[in-house]
């Protein structure tokens, strides 16, 4: 394999089944560090404030936390932080570098009329 192959793999090389063995354990153990978070600060705040909760088990504690995952945090995929969030602005700032003037005013149209609030 060339030097370009190797550079063009990038993330998903040839070294990602080792990632696999350090990284899958340390997600387990993570959550389930987590989870142990959850049950200790539910049993030492929720008891006091509302005196009819009881306390709360560790299985409790991971489906509170998996129940609070899928309601407020959804299970999307994070693309690239901020890195993603960079390339992504460079690619729109040049697709409005390489538009022409009424290509801009028809863009700037359209997002003013998709932000105007409907009544």
């Amino acid at each position: 394999m060339s030097n370009e192959e190797n550079k063009n793999m990038g993330y998903y090389g040839r070294s990602w089944g080792w990632k696999c063995l350090f990284i899958i354990p340390l997600v387990i153990l993570a959550a389930l560090a987590i989870g142990g978070i959850v049950m200790l600060l539910w049993n030492c705040i929720m008891p006091s404030l509302f005196p009819t909760i009881g306390l709360l088990t560790y299985w409790h504690a991971i489906g509170l936390l998996l129940l609070c995952k899928i309601l407020f945090g959804g299970f999307h995929r994070h693309h690239g932080g901020w890195r993603g969030r960079r390339r992504m602005h460079m690619a729109w700032k040049e697709k409005w570098m390489g538009m022409s003037d009424e290509e801009k005013a028809k863009f700037k149209e359209e997002w003013k009329n998709r932000c105007q609030p409907r009544c």
